[in-house]
């Protein structure tokens, strides 16, 4: 059983949505996760577990930062937390496939390995090789590794791929792009017919914390920047976590899916962010009931600070927006290897025929994005079709020694994605 309201006239800056249900193992996540996957953001939330029941309340706001009025949302929030009945659970279910948050009735592939410059788009180009068309994609990066699920049908057919022998050959061809010049170990692939929905920001924890990328912490953060974790029993059992950053979109949902995922149980947790930095308090155990003991609470520091992290990404936020066609991501990547440009994150969506992609590029050698090399390449495809998200960091004046070379990069770029749009209107 469970019950849920939604208050908008308790605050003037702020929709109030309680939940109140049965408790069980991870039934917090599913709640978080609802109203993140919305772009809701929760910047205050008591949340409260007593015996066998459980009791939230989340201060919310839309990505505006203003009250959630939108019917639709408000319904889906109800349909998606509040159903009793299997009818009503189909329909949930239903809502968030078409709201293009879960992907089935593709073939999936999951990737782990070293991270390096151009990755992506020789994972794309080993793809679009085998005849299989990308419908969808997230792509993260943390402490030189990356992981990524990729969603992908046949070319010709629209469906997912089956054949064992032929995935084998996506599977082998895949292993030795992502490993490159290291040992066989140190990537993985997993490639299977996605029958069930998967929430695909959950799954990239997951490959991420398997893949043990975190264990390191990230030396190249200054200390400042640093979310600052604190962990200690109290006199009613539980163990105690308190987390101090810098507040961003989907921090609790990282949180509490990583403490989920460790087998831990919340019992109890305050989330106070009134401005750029948040306060989050957590009193858990683990699902055997025990505390953390010194070793635990060492090895749970690192794995929030890596959970925090991953989408902390510094770079240039670039979003394409055009129709969709077989090898456009390969292309798209294409071109920004041989300009110098990483994708350090990507989500990969398509929407009616539309191709709507996000990208966080940083300057392969470490130096800041060049520009003037990203308004050659708006100029050439539109500037309506590529917009430019955030600020980049100042650069400094180019030696007059390397203007030359730099005229011969936006030379070169003109002409790859001249190339892909010519591509593309000989598909269309």
């Amino acid at each position: 059983m469970c019950r849920v309201t939604i208050e908008n006239d308790t605050y003037d800056n702020a929709t109030v949505v309680k939940v109140y249900s049965a408790d069980r193992h991870g039934i917090l996540l599913n709640v978080v996760q609802v109203l993140t996957d919305l772009d809701l953001s929760i910047f205050k939330s008591d949340i409260f577990s007593d015996g066998d029941w459980f009791m939230d309340v989340f201060h919310v706001v839309d990505r505006c930062g203003k009250k959630v009025t939108d019917e639709d949302t408000l319904q889906y929030i109800q349909k998606s937390l509040g159903y009793r009945t299997k009818r009503e659970q189909s329909s949930a279910d239903l809502l968030r496939r078409s709201a293009g948050l879960t992907f089935s009735d593709h073939t999936v592939v999951e990737l782990t390995g070293p991270d390096r410059p151009g990755l992506l788009s020789e994972i794309s180009a080993v793809l679009t090789r085998f005849g299989c068309n990308v419908n969808a994609a997230e792509v993260w990066t943390h402490n030189l590794r990356v992981a990524c699920v990729i969603y992908f049908t046949d070319t010709k057919t629209g469906l997912p791929i089956q054949s064992q022998s032929r995935l084998g050959h996506i599977k082998e061809q895949l292993i030795r792009v992502v490993k490159g010049d290291r040992d066989e170990q140190a990537a993985r692939c997993k490639i299977e017919y996605a029958t069930e929905s998967t929430h695909i920001e959950r799954r990239l924890h997951q490959l991420m914390y398997d893949d043990r990328g975190h264990e390191e912490l990230d030396s190249s953060r200054n200390l400042q920047d640093r979310p600052n974790i604190q962990i200690k029993g109290n006199d009613r059992g539980y163990s105690m976590v308190s987390i101090q950053c810098k507040d961003r979109p989907k921090l609790l949902f990282d949180i509490v899916c990583t403490l989920t995922d460790m087998q831990y149980v919340i019992h109890h947790a305050l989330i106070n962010s009134p401005g750029p930095d948040t306060t989050q308090d957590y009193f858990i155990r683990h699902e055997n009931g025990c505390t953390l003991d010194t070793d635990a609470e060492d090895h749970l520091k690192v794995c929030l600070e890596a959970a925090i992290n991953r989408r902390t990404t510094e770079g240039l936020r670039l979003e394409l927006c055009m129709n969709d066609r077989v090898g456009l991501l390969s292309d798209v990547t294409r071109v920004f290897r041989e300009n110098g440009l990483s994708v350090a994150r990507a989500d990969v969506t398509t929407r009616d025929d539309k191709a709507v992609n996000v990208f966080y590029v940083i300057d392969a050698s470490g130096s800041p994005v060049d520009m003037k090399v990203v308004e050659a390449m708006r100029k050439s495809i539109g500037h309506a079709t590529l917009q430019v998200k955030g600020l980049p960091r100042q650069e400094p004046e180019l030696p007059t020694s390397k203007l030359f070379s730099l005229f011969r990069s936006s030379e070169r770029l003109i002409y790859g994605l001249t190339s892909m749009n010519w591509r593309s209107a000989a598909i269309a």
